[in-house]
């Protein structure tokens, strides 16, 4: 899988961080506060119930606060992601981003803490203090020795999970791809000659690990910057004396020598390609070291062909990525209420990474990350770090091992119930774009922008570029352009600036414009002059196959923007229509017509029902469709309830494999409880994802009072049912709505391709 994240640039980073709220993350009401009943339930009087409740029975914290769900990620910013000791305000963004993590993998709510506190004591005096706030403890970016210290005290006096992810979140990972490297290399794990380069938290923690998954420690050495940790070296700490080699060899060339497995959790380039070929066959390599790995699997597998190699890096086979363990094991963790994490729920999560890889791997993973074809074997022994899966295998065995081990106060009583908890809580709308991009890239296309000089266009452009989402054409004087994107700091190599007027295809260009318009009263004097616009010569361009899609409209009026496209493109259905993704806290919505038709009858209404319920599956989900009214099943004789009414019949006996129903208002599509108590006649048997509305103006107010009043992300509009994607922006819409819509019309043109090409 190419590196996609390869131009993160200093200006990009410090945006990303600052706007347009700084920071990565909010504290949002789970409660209502909007009167004075409310007031009193929340503060006083009513609080008091809860906190006598908590006073009676310490356990019921876990039923009236976010105890149960809430994790601290603390820190000093003694040892941080590479920077080093930059101590405690230096190291808030990246105890934000652990959160941030925590948070969209495993529906986890973070408090990230900075302690000023480099005397281990009262760090460990700091953390303890604070036990009562909340359900379990991620230690972060504390140098060793300390860290270990730390940990044990805390562990010892607290009566909740703690967690230095450095140490095990590491080891975890390596450990599972470990199983599966020596499975392949037919190798026993306690046969295995080990040798590390570094000697940190992160080794000390695999080492350990790895001893008690089966490996011989007798046959584990390892090495730091002074080289061989052995039974003669002085000044070691007591977590080195335990791993102390009684070995006459004091290099890492010289212990390399007939080593099975080599693993570097030091820095770049300490591992040489002779040394690699000394290694024992087959051997196992995991430079680990971030970004440069100890050695690069370029080169280590230009020295042998038996080699199974993993690194901390996505343009590599193998990622060992730390973000496939801790937020998981806390989930399964949290959801029992551990008063620990111990060795054998790590072992349970161990297992569980590594018995996922060898797993068929389902075709939504595989469009993931944009590959016809995964399979466990030598480039692929650990899962995808975004494998959604691993929610729903890691959590339950570190949930069942902390129950059988006794830890858990409320033990897990069903694996599969459990499971189907975890994978209800997947939101789709999470990683909604996430999946799109990476099908966007498995086959980038041409994107035309007629306003590539505008500001924000240009913006989309570069990220579009360094995503590797498609190959943006940015249309317009292309001295201009490049003088502006001078100014804005942006680097536009990776797009072509396309000037029309300097095209030498112009006079083909004509010809087509001439010959599609002629019988619609088009002059060859009017073709010639249209094609001054950049919008109706990118409209020809798309029409004549020089281009795979379009991406307009961010300066003109939508009905501007869409005329050409209906006159030069033109519907592949008899009507295109306009649909917007609504991503909410509890899932995806898509709603539909929201742009087009102001005012469709029955067919057209139906025509919208399918085509929007076919776009759904793009998603990976089954259509609901709700079509809307403000009557509820005939309630009216309205012309405009009848018509909705009409529709959904036309849609039954057209589609029969849809679900659909209505027509109906808001509260019985989207509440399915009040739906199923008062209307147990509906053929729907859950919440719609798909609203139809029956009017232009009641769709276009919704999507726009979601995305103000609402918070909720919107993508779009979508234009369906063009012969060719092209698709017009909201004039009000951000960069990261553009570079949204580009990663659509990229997908659109891919399908187009396999359809109808």
């Amino acid at each position: 899988m190419p590196n996609h994240v390869k131009t993160i640039r200093k200006k990009d980073a410090l945006k990303y961080h600052e706007f347009p709220t700084p920071g990565k993350f909010e504290i949002v009401p789970t409660k209502p506060l909007n009167s004075q009943r409310d007031l009193a339930l929340a503060y006083s009087p009513g609080v008091a119930e809860p906190c006598l409740e908590i006073a009676d029975e310490p356990l019921n914290v876990y039923r009236y606060t976010n105890k149960g769900n809430l994790v601290a990620v603390v820190s000093n910013g003694t040892a941080t992601l590479g920077l080093g000791n930059i101590g405690a305000l230096a190291c808030k963004p990246v105890m934000e981003g652990k959160a941030v993590l925590l948070k969209s993998l495993a529906g986890i709510d973070t408090f990230d803490i900075e302690l000023d506190a480099e005397d281990p004591d009262v760090f460990i005096q700091c953390v303890k203090a604070m036990e009562p706030t909340f359900g379990g403890v991620n230690l972060e970016d504390i140098k060793a020795p300390e860290c270990f210290y730390i940990e044990e005290q805390l562990k010892a006096v607290m009566n909740i999970p703690v967690f230095h992810d450095d140490q095990h979140g590491t080891a975890i990972i390596a450990s599972a791809a470990l199983i599966n490297a020596a499975h392949l290399q037919n190798k026993e794990l306690s046969d295995l000659n080990v040798v590390f380069s570094g000697a940190g938290a992160a080794a000390m923690a695999c080492a350990n690990l790895m001893v008690s998954i089966g490996f011989d420690q007798s046959k584990i050495i390892l090495t730091d910057i002074d080289g061989v940790i052995h039974s003669g070296r002085e000044g070691l700490n007591k977590y080195h004396q335990k791993f102390a080699a009684d070995t006459d060899k004091r290099t890492l060339a010289e212990v390399i020598e007939g080593a099975d497995v080599f693993v570097g959790l030091s820095v770049g380039g300490v591992l040489k390609k002779e040394m690699v070929a000394k290694m024992a066959p087959n051997p196992i390599i995991f430079a680990l070291a971030n970004p440069n790995p100890e050695i690069t699997y370029p080169d280590a597998t230009s020295v042998r062909d038996d080699i199974i190699m993993g690194t901390g890096r996505s343009d590599y086979p193998n990622q060992v990525n730390n973000v496939l363990g801790f937020p998981y094991l806390f989930r399964g963790a949290l959801d029992v209420r551990a008063t620990a994490i111990t060795e054998k729920m790590k072992i349970a999560a161990v297992e569980a990474i590594a018995g996922l890889a060898r797993e068929d791997v389902p075709e939504t993973v595989l469009q993931a990350y944009g590959e016809e074809r995964i399979k466990f074997g030598p480039e692929y022994i650990i899962p995808k770090p975004f494998d959604p899966r691993v929610l729903l295998r890691v959590a339950p065995a570190v949930a069942l091992a902390a129950t059988e081990e006794g830890v858990a106060q409320k033990p897990l009583k069903s694996v599969e119930a459990y499971r189907e908890v975890l994978e209800a809580s997947q939101a789709l709308s999470k990683g909604v774009m996430r999946l799109l991009i990476r099908k966007a890239r498995m086959h980038p296309k041409r994107i035309l922008f007629p306003e590539g000089g505008q500001d924000k266009i240009m913006h989309a452009a570069q990220t579009l570029v360094d995503e590797g989402i498609c190959h943006p054409v940015l249309m317009g004087d292309e001295k201009r352009i490049r003088a502006r994107a001078a100014e804005l700091d942006l680097d536009l190599s990776g797009c072509e600036i396309f000037d029309h007027r300097q095209d030498t295809h112009r006079k083909a260009m004509e010809d087509a414009l001439y010959k599609k318009r002629q019988r619609r009263g088009t002059t060859r004097e009017e073709a010639r002059s249209r094609l001054r616009h950049r919008e109706d010569y990118a409209m020809v361009m798309l029409d004549q196959e020089r281009a795979d899609g379009i991406v307009s409209g961010i300066s003109k009026n939508y009905g501007d923007s869409l005329r050409p496209g209906l006159e030069i493109i033109g519907t592949r259905l008899d009507k295109a229509f306009g649909v917007h993704i609504v991503l909410t806290k509890t899932g995806l919505k898509v709603f539909a017509d929201t742009t087009v038709n102001i005012d469709p009858d029955a067919e057209t209404l139906a025509m919208i029902a399918i085509q929007a319920a076919d776009l759904v599956r793009n998603f990976d989900m089954q259509p609901k469709v709700a079509m809307l009214s403000f009557s509820n099943f005939g309630q009216s004789d309205h012309p405009r309830a009848k018509k909705v009414a009409e529709a959904v019949r036309r849609v039954k006996a057209e589609r029969p494999d849809i679900t659909i129903d209505g027509e109906m208002q808001v509260d019985p599509a989207l509440d399915a409880d009040w739906r199923e108590e008062t209307f147990d006649f509906t053929d729907l048997d859950s919440d719609a994802n798909v609203l139809i509305f029956p009017v232009l103006d009641a769709s276009n107010i919704a999507y726009k009072l979601m995305r103000h009043l609402g918070k909720a992300e919107v993508i779009g509009p979508i234009l369906v049912g063009m012969n060719k994607p092209m698709n017009i922006l909201d004039r009000a819409g951000s960069v990261s709505s553009i570079v949204n819509l580009a990663t659509i019309t990229a997908i659109q043109a891919q399908r187009r391709k396999y359809m109808y090409d």
